[in-house]
């Protein structure tokens, strides 16, 4: 490491204060940053010191979502192999879904951090590391066969639309990865939906099954998976949302750390399980559900982007809320309006995406009345006090 510190520091003399390359400082501060701790140090005032810092808490988050990242290689490679009826080994499989995956994550990466790097030269601040985190989500969330272009787009429209409208990273009022997602659906929505796009390369196939669970029932097809392939993720879907086992894997690292709100992860599903039992009582009351209001509410649970979206997009702690009994609202009405959508909108039958994009809006509502009644419990305990004698 001492070699790369003495490059580096050979490399960003011209970039000093003075130096030709001054105004582009923030690019080499970026990636001095990226491979070394910051140098600086707060000298004046009152202060914590603590060990974790953005680009820790990023790198946790990244190390939360790789198990999910590499099952969903693997599992691109297994469904793109099957429909051929072809049984592939493990490698094999793997192989050819790093193929289609690492391009996308690279076409993200470097989209997303040109426009990050150009907005912190243009505005003279430093580049944060939240892009890290956004950059591997907005690939994990998409079709397996998206063509690369549309990938650049949603990147763009993210970046620009969700984060340095709002003033980039910490002020974004919705979450980024999302918001891509939002717009490669309703901008390209025969590349987002139908069954083909969630098997690599499944044109080339005569007869594809690759239709997502929720698909198929919105469709009023019976499901061909039972609830252990549902939970492990060898189902078709996007490239890192099918495992929930990997993904609740992910849940407790987020969780041991501290990174990620477990009272958000809880109600998430607490909500999700709530909405579905409602639907599996309609029967008892008499009235005739649908294959969606029948599916059983355990397994709304684990199919779909439901168990990816509450522990990966719903706990950001920039558009989610604040406050601890915020959370528990945010959350269940994430996973109550997640399941809700997924129901009553055949045409879009996964609605976590809607509902966490319609929950960041309504984050800093439900702060500010759970701020204003603590406030006002304060004020009734003050006055239910009895003065105190002169």
């Amino acid at each position: 490491m001492n070699v790369i510190r003495k490059q580096l520091d050979k490399i960003r003399a011209p970039f000093e204060e003075g130096g030709k390359l001054e105004k582009y400082q923030p690019a080499i501060n970026a990636l001095d940053t990226f491979l070394f701790v910051p140098k600086e140090t707060t000298r004046n005032g009152a202060h914590i010191r603590d060990a974790v810092d953005l680009k820790r808490t990023m790198i946790t988050v990244i190390l939360a979502l790789i198990p999910a990242l590499l099952f969903g290689m693997w599992n691109a490679g297994y469904q793109h192999f099957t429909q051929l009826g072809q049984e592939p080994g493990i490698l094999e499989a793997f192989l050819h879904g790093a193929y289609k995956i690492v391009p996308m994550i690279v076409v993200s990466y470097g989209v997303g951090l040109a426009i990050e790097f150009f907005f912190a030269v243009k505005r003279g601040h430093e580049v944060n590391e939240g892009y890290l985190v956004t950059g591997l989500l907005i690939p994990m969330i998409m079709p397996v066969d998206i063509p690369l272009w549309m990938v650049a787009l949603s990147v763009v429209f993210s970046v620009l639309i969700a984060k340095e409208a709002f003033g980039g990273t910490g002020m974004n009022l919705l979450n980024p990865a999302l918001t891509a997602r939002a717009f490669a659906f309703f901008a390209y929505p025969t590349y987002m939906s139908g069954n083909e796009v969630w098997v690599s390369e499944a044109s080339t196939v005569d007869a594809v099954s690759g239709e997502t669970i929720l698909g198929a029932l919105a469709s009023g097809k019976e499901v061909a998976y039972n609830s252990a392939s549902m939970f492990s993720g060898m189902i078709p879907g996007s490239i890192s949302e099918t495992s929930t086992l990997l993904i609740l894997l992910g849940a407790a690292i987020l969780i041991f750390t501290k990174v990620g709100s477990w009272r958000i992860i809880l109600s998430g599903f607490a909500g999700a399980a709530v909405m579905g039992l409602i639907f599996n009582a309609l029967p008892w009351l008499g009235v005739e559900g649908n294959a969606l209001t029948n599916f059983p509410w355990y397994q709304h649970l684990i199919v779909g982007g439901l168990a990816f979206g509450v522990v990966f997009m719903a706990t950001d702690p920039v558009s989610g809320s604040q406050t601890n009994k915020g959370k528990w609202i945010y959350g269940f009405l994430i996973g109550f309006l997640g399941i809700m959508i997924r129901i009553f909108n055949p045409a879009y039958p996964e609605g976590i995406m809607l509902a966490i994009l319609l929950m960041n809006v309504f984050a800093p509502t439900i702060d500010h009345y759970v701020v204003q009644g603590n406030i006002k419990r304060r004020k009734n305990r003050l006055k239910a006090q009895p003065a105190k004698a002169a």
